[in-house]
């Protein structure tokens, strides 16, 4: 074996087996204590409150820009692996967590808590889970979808145990101890980090010849800084950072794909939407029940009762989906799951008995959990994958945007009518209406696309949508995973 092969072979030895099981550990650990973390804030609701004399808009701003900045800093955390490394953007992530907590048990106005909590924890969470994902997807190739999978576990596990723990040291040492306590619960965000060392890949031991689509951008943006450097008129200078900028944007945010995929375009729309209501329950469903005569520490547990279920439901309704039956009808699927999570808000206008409530928890989880689990298969069946990263870019940024208007709106209202039951009744007015508008669009372009293309489609690809837009691109059979994914889970 020649020398080259011999440092391939070793370089490669590390994926799949070994170390590569405490990082996917680790990453379970991270996305239970990063997106699972926003699951506890509706059990500190009350009292923040109380504390501050906010309102019911007011207090939920504090929820909503966590979770805002959780999912659209995916972006500036891809530039920050790409620069750094994964382990540095995970630990960075964790310090700056744990900073933004124990500040917020200092806080002496609801506003310095949006800035504490809400951004600062919001960005450190965001920085640990995304890059604690991607890190994944170096360290296995064979197993990386049963390895994402198990990940994604995590997330159910923070469900479950953060609003047990979070209500019990509520009613021990108050939320000002809670948060500074839970500043030294994120701080092990660095640990996992810690565990995520850096792999040296087979393609980084070997030369291999660059891709031509990467080659060419390189050679573009080699020009433009040379011209950019040599050129004494301003105007050429103006238009090489104008071309610069407009590569940038195109590479993290996909406005192309936006523009000229309908299918790409109807499912963002259709996401960013549903996510208006989709947060409410998560937000009000303790205050609601507290409201109603439920006991604290049950009203908690009901928070707990829908990531439970989730450890469960998830990875079987992922299952499911890759069945081939399904395959081509995804989306039929997470529009009927976001109908029936619109439709189970019922329920809970219903009645407010605790046994109620566990029924609609038990009936929303189920729907959540197609939700979490589809969310990017989907995504991933209406683009090209050497597009996804782009595309999912700029669908985080929308989604974030009205996961960060939708509670405070929907608190306003609140405020206005001193009646919870506005909480559910527009959580289900845009579940509901993005569950139609996504199922009934993609079919009618389906329709269409079949009446336009008929023998055109070929019928020898079942792993691609009919109403992809995008030209199918040969992939090659092994290639090194992008620099950073910015993935969120919901």
């Amino acid at each position: 074996m020649s020398q080259g092969g011999a440092a391939a072979h070793k370089a490669a030895k590390p994926q799949d087996q070994g170390w590569a099981w405490m990082v996917l550990f680790a990453a379970v650990l991270l996305q239970g204590l990063t997106l699972g973390f926003p699951s506890c804030t509706g059990v500190f609701f009350k009292d923040l409150q109380h504390e501050f004399q906010a309102s019911n808009s007011e207090t939920s701003w504090f929820s909503s820009i966590m979770v805002a900045v959780l999912h659209g800093g995916g972006p500036l955390c891809s530039i920050l692996v790409k620069r750094f490394g994964c382990r540095f953007a995970v630990m960075l992530g964790g310090l700056l967590s744990s900073v933004g907590m124990v500040s917020s048990s200092f806080c002496k106005s609801i506003s310095q808590l949006y800035l504490t909590a809400g951004l600062i924890t919001g960005l450190g969470s965001c920085f640990s889970f995304q890059a604690g994902v991607t890190v994944l997807g170096y360290y296995f190739v064979r197993w990386r979808t049963l390895a994402n999978a198990m990940a994604s576990t995590g997330v159910s596990l923070g469900f479950t145990l953060w609003p047990l723990l979070s209500q019990y040291l509520l009613d021990e040492m108050g939320w000002r101890n809670t948060f500074l306590i839970f500043g030294g619960i994120l701080l092990n965000c660095c640990v996992c980090g810690a565990i995520m060392r850096p792999l040296q890949l087979a393609s980084e031991s070997v030369p291999e010849s660059p891709e031509p689509g990467r080659e060419a951008e390189s050679s573009a943006e080699a020009a433009q800084l040379s011209n950019g450097a040599s050129s004494p008129h301003p105007e050429l200078q103006q238009q090489s950072r104008r071309t610069a900028c407009s590569q940038m944007l195109q590479k993290y945010l996909a406005f192309d794909i936006f523009c000229q995929n309908k299918g790409y375009r109807i499912y963002t729309i259709g996401v960013a939407w549903m996510m208006m209501g989709f947060a409410l329950p998560h937000v009000y469903l303790v205050p609601y029940a507290i409201q109603n005569g439920v006991e604290e520490r049950k009203a908690a547990l009901l928070i707990s009762i829908i990531g439970l279920i989730n450890i469960f439901i998830r990875p079987f309704t992922g299952l499911l989906s890759g069945h081939r039956v399904f395959t081509g009808r995804r989306i039929y699927l997470f529009s009927l799951a976001a109908l029936l999570c619109g439709l189970s808000n019922f329920i809970c206008v219903s009645s407010a008995e605790f046994s109620v409530l566990i029924t609609y928890c038990i009936i929303l989880s189920i729907a959540m959990s197609g939700i979490g689990a589809l969310t990017f298969q989907v995504l991933m069946d209406v683009v090209e994958m050497d597009r996804f990263s782009s595309a999912l870019g700029l669908f985080t940024i929308l989604e974030s945007i009205t996961l960060l208007i939708g509670p405070p709106l929907t608190g306003l209202l609140v405020d206005i009518t001193s009646d919870f039951h506005y909480v559910f009744y527009n959580s289900s007015f845009f579940l509901i209406s993005a569950a139609l508008f996504m199922g009934i669009s993609f079919c009618m372009l389906e329709k269409k696309n079949k009446s336009n293309e008929g023998s055109k489609v070929p019928l020898d690809n079942p792993s691609r949508y009919q109403y992809s837009e995008m030209p199918t691109q040969p992939q090659p059979e092994s290639q090194p995973p992008p620099a950073a994914v910015y993935i969120t889970s919901i």
